[in-house]
């Protein structure tokens, strides 16, 4: 499952949707009121799409992990797993995305089981939280 729980760009949404799709994943989003239009026009497969909708972010990740989901965030830390490194997924898994301007929050940071970064050689710090969440999710699957 894809988790972006702090979105800020509606187009983001859409095309983790899509990949969502494509690895047989559901995506999980915040209640906004914006959320709901940035999905109907991203989803350009036209068919219902697995979609969770919470209200308290915090809270749903919680009862995530202690349902016992691997919870595995995408962020810059001393202690991230490289994304070449990170094992395909053996047991329902949550995949956290922050936003590009401040991450996930710290308090979502004690979730997590593991943390996965994405090396970049450019001058870039992180990339687009849609590019970013398609490559993790697709490790995660198996498929690459």
């Amino acid at each position: 499952m894809a988790a972006p729980l702090w979105p800020k760009y509606d187009v983001n949404l859409g095309t983790l949707l899509r990949t969502c799709d494509a690895v047989g994943a559901c995506l999980a989003v915040p209640r906004r009121p914006w959320i709901g239009e940035a999905l109907a026009r991203g989803n350009t497969l036209r068919h219902r799409s697995c979609v969770h909708w919470t209200s308290r972010p915090i809270d749903w990740l919680g009862a995530q992990r202690a349902g016992g989901s691997a919870v595995v965030g995408v962020e810059l830390a001393d202690e991230a797993v490289r994304l070449g490194d990170l094992p395909a997924a053996r047991k329902r898994t949550v995949m956290v995305l922050g936003n590009e301007s401040e991450g996930i929050p710290a308090d979502a940071l004690e979730l997590l089981d593991t943390v996965v970064e994405i090396p970049m050689i450019g001058s870039g710090h992180s990339l687009n939280v849609a590019v970013a969440g398609s490559l993790v999710l697709y490790k995660l699957a198996g498929l690459l």
